[in-house]
């Protein structure tokens, strides 16, 4: 049961630690189990889906999104969402920008480090954002920064997991101490998922992205 996986996970979690239940390819009444489980943070990858998970949902609920984001899909998103999770190229970060000053509104992001062996993978490089830090303080005048995320490289082998995460740890560390101006916003690690939250955990994660061990495997 999901509010079962929640107790268990709540269990082991530093209290430190905020848990974002990865909801999506899961029904509404799957995440109704874990809100009335007294989760109120859920993670979203496909913008279509976020815009019709967030009517059907409390008004409560907190909404990150941790997907890959086309900026021809930002209107289904960044009126909905408090974290934007998974900023991975200048142009995106860009578009972020325009948006919130379209609409009045800042906009808090992490930059998504390129952690994992994949090619595929989309995200920064570690040049890269620290380039962005130094040109852009905290990116742009509709755009906060508040931290970085992450995913490692997809492997059983938990030494590579370990030094994807120090890696990126590292890398955070050197961002709040290079910048004391952005102490206070600069504040978030996104690393860790159903398979290497522990891990991540012991390399300063903020926020783990927890699905599967929450809700069990997809559903559609």
């Amino acid at each position: 049961m999901v509010s079962d996986n929640l107790k268990a996970l709540y269990e082991k979690l530093p209290s430190a630690v905020k848990l974002v239940a990865v909801s999506k390819f899961h029904p509404v009444s799957r995440l109704m189990e874990a809100y009335e489980a007294g989760q109120r943070v859920f993670g979203e990858n496909r913008p279509q889906e976020l815009a019709q998970k967030v009517p059907q949902m409390p008004s409560d609920v907190e909404w990150h999104f941790i997907g890959h984001l086309q900026t021809n899909k930002l209107k289904l998103v960044l009126p909905y969402v408090s974290l934007v999770q998974s900023v991975d190229s200048f142009h995106l970060l860009e578009a972020i920008d325009k948006w919130g000053s379209d609409n009045g509104k800042t906009v808090d992001v992490l930059l998504e480090l390129h952690l994992g062996a994949e090619e595929t993978k989309h995200g920064f490089s570690e040049e890269e954002i620290v380039t962005i830090l130094n040109t852009a303080g905290e990116g742009g005048s509709h755009i906060r920064i508040r931290g970085l995320m992450g995913m490692a490289t997809n492997t059983e082998d938990k030494g590579v997991i370990e030094a994807d995460f120090a890696r990126i740890e590292a890398l955070f560390q050197r961002i709040r101490a290079e910048h004391p101006e952005l102490r206070n916003t600069f504040t978030e690690l996104s690393i860790g998922m159903s398979g290497d939250w522990p891990i991540a955990v012991r390399h300063g994660a903020t926020m783990v992205r927890i699905g599967t061990d929450i809700f069990g495997e997809r559903e559609y």
